[in-house]
């Protein structure tokens, strides 16, 4: 299998946010935001320390898996007026056939959420994955995680009531 040519990142700008290529160094600033139980409370683990989120992010910033096979887009997501960093989306491509499949997430800060901002930013995501030919997507929810799934609804997904590790699987009808 020779491996797919995936889209590169790009920035991609909401009506309250800017979505900025991952870069490693945003690990300085993401490290405290993410280092916090509450975003694990659904996927269980627990929070990176500063060095484990730099390798994790050199690993992502390469775009594509060391076999070709997935391409991986990831995006710190700011706030477009003060500049504060509030959150991630990524997308991890595959193939499904000749058709390219994107499984997308969100992470929002705790103090930041209940502002609609992992809505505002998948929505961006997901218009720059249909423009750049990305048009079937997946998502996994844990299925007591509420505001996930209204994320989910709110792009365009549908529950399939398959479960995937314990979450629910969420697909493009």
């Amino acid at each position: 299998m020779v491996a797919p040519d995936w889209p590169a990142v790009e920035p991609i700008e909401t009506d309250r946010l800017v979505l900025e290529p991952l870069r490693v160094a945003h690990a300085d600033e993401m490290a405290p935001l993410l280092h916090d139980e509450r975003l694990h409370e659904f996927i269980g683990g627990a929070p990176d320390g500063l060095e484990q989120l730099r390798a994790r992010y050199a690993r992502q910033v390469v775009g594509h898996s060391p076999d070709g096979r997935q391409g991986w887009l990831n995006w710190v997501v700011r706030h477009r007026h003060t500049g504060r960093a509030v959150g991630t989306v990524q997308a991890t491509l595959r193939l499904d056939g000749d058709e390219p499949v994107a499984e997308v997430a969100w992470v929002v800060a705790a103090p930041e959420q209940g502002r609609g901002y992992a809505v505002e930013a998948a929505l961006g995501m997901v218009g720059w994955l249909d423009r750049s030919g990305v048009r079937r997507l997946i998502a996994h929810v844990h299925p007591d995680h509420r505001a996930s799934a209204r994320v989910a609804e709110r792009i365009g997904l549908r529950a399939t009531g398959v479960l995937v590790d314990g979450e629910v699987r969420w697909a493009t009808p």
